[in-house]
């Protein structure tokens, strides 16, 4: 309730004050040169805390023949949240370093102290939300279905024409090194008085623990491990504008593959088809959108910490990871449904329903009303090998863990507001709910740009 009163009085203030602005709906400023939004990165996420840092995002729109589409952008980032993860990023993309070529690099450090973790399939991996509740009778611990995950990135894409204007090529590379371990308890509880202090890894040991014991998760990759991905596919692009689309499509498919000649744990092959689709409903104000996304593992064995990693042909985000969370399924938790195959799908109708110049930009305000679904459709392998005797032999019970065949449909719903500057400099706070309670209840998500 007072997620939803907040976004309401957000929405309500931002909005008293756009249309005190002189009513220029229609208008706009050119802009040609060097432009940049800088700002204190205060944001929000449910499963990742409150966000600090500062973030620079530095465009250049060259003789503004081409508003709002830029030649060159530059976006640098250092935050930290207040549930242990951060970011280190820098980030850059134009359609005129290379000529006839779109180029994007991405150099990435990220940390996160208490990455979730809830298993295998969906809903076969059983989730006790009261164990992590400390003031539940049946608590265990906080940090039950977490584990420490640092992850360093280097990502370069390249784009071409290959027929017109519309139908391309993309090929690029994605060199992740992946560091993984138990929580830091002592970190945690470091100046707390012993009421407060979260139980060591003997007293309470966490599912990720638990899964090695059991064999789940092997020696070689429970520390993490190197993944040097190559990747190659198809685009099709008609969309009018990259950071909100008002019609147009956008079509891909990717294969990516890490080869172990090239250092990588173990070889592997996935598939990624994903296409979005763009309608005007009211020009420039009005549209509704949707993305379809299919991935799935074609050859090989993929190590249990890349699962997360969803491939896109252009990374919007620090993060493309799920499925659960602020990026695919918003209301879901983060991570909750992990597969060697994926379907998801999202639904938006957009309105922009203020325009208004200011500080010599141009702004809009819009609102955004969403559906998210997503289900697992090839399962990870080693979950229903591990045995009820081996399990009850611990003094568990294996229901606690496995509900085998119990995985379907996963959807959330919510609504969303966006405050956008020159079409491009996009800042989000979309508000998600679980429509199952197996998947958490809610979540609340302050950033940048839309989800698609």
């Amino acid at each position: 309730m007072k997620k939803n009163l907040f976004i309401g009085l957000l929405c309500l203030s931002i909005a008293g004050f756009a249309r005190a602005q002189d009513d220029n709906s229609k208008k706009s400023v050119a802009k040609d040169g060097w432009n940049f939004g800088a700002l204190p990165t205060i944001t929000f996420d449910t499963d990742l805390g409150f966000q600090y840092g500062a973030l620079v995002d530095l465009y250049n729109y060259g003789d503004g023949g081409r508003y709002p589409k830029y030649d060159h952008k530059f976006y640098f980032e250092v935050s930290r949240f207040t549930k242990g993860s951060g970011i280190n990023r820098f980030y850059y993309d134009s359609d005129k370093l290379i000529p006839g070529l779109q180029t994007s690099l991405d150099i990435s450090y990220l940390s996160d102290q208490a990455y979730d973790f809830f298993g295998y399939n969906g809903y076969d991996a059983v989730v006790n939300y009261e164990w992590m509740d400390d003031e539940d009778p049946a608590y265990k611990t906080r940090m039950f279905y977490k584990y420490d995950r640092k992850m360093f990135r280097i990502k370069a894409d390249l784009v071409g024409k290959l027929a017109g204007d519309k139908l391309k090529w993309t090929a690029g590379f994605n060199m992740l090194n992946f560091k993984i371990g138990l929580v830091d308890i002592d970190k945690l509880n470091k100046g707390k008085n012993d009421a407060d202090k979260l139980p060591t890894h003997a007293e309470e040991p966490g599912l990720y623990q638990k899964y090695q014991e059991w064999g789940i998760i092997t020696p070689e990759e429970a520390n993490g491990g190197f993944i040097p991905a190559l990747k190659a596919g198809l685009v099709y692009d008609s969309r009018d504008n990259k950071p909100n689309p008002m019609k147009g499509i956008w079509t891909e498919a990717v294969v990516e593959g890490a080869p172990e000649f090239l250092g990588a744990e173990s070889s592997f092959a996935k598939l990624s088809l994903t296409h979005r689709q763009y309608f005007t409903i009211i020009p420039e104000d009005l549209s509704f959108a949707y993305r379809l996304n299919y991935q799935t593992g074609i050859g090989g064995h993929t190590p249990f910490y890349y699962q997360t990693q969803v491939i896109v042909s252009e990374l919007k985000g620090a993060t493309s990871e799920g499925l659960g969370g602020g990026s695919n399924l918003r209301g879901v938790k983060r991570n909750r449904v992990i597969g060697d195959g994926y379907f998801l799908g999202n639904i938006e109708a957009r309105w922009k329903f203020v325009r208004f110049q200011f500080i010599n930009n141009n702004f809009y305000l819009g609102l955004n009303g969403f559906v998210d679904f997503g289900q697992v459709t090839k399962r990870m392998k080693g979950v229903e090998s591990v045995s009820k005797t081996l399990i009850e032999a611990e003094g568990e019970d294996i229901k606690n863990y496995y509900d085998p065949d119990a995985e379907k449909l996963h959807i959330s719903y919510g609504a969303g507001l966006r405050i956008a500057m020159n079409e491009n400099f996009i800042i989000k706070v979309d508000y998600g709910m679980a429509a199952d309670e197996r998947d958490g209840k809610s979540g609340i998500y302050i950033g940048l740009n839309y989800l698609f």
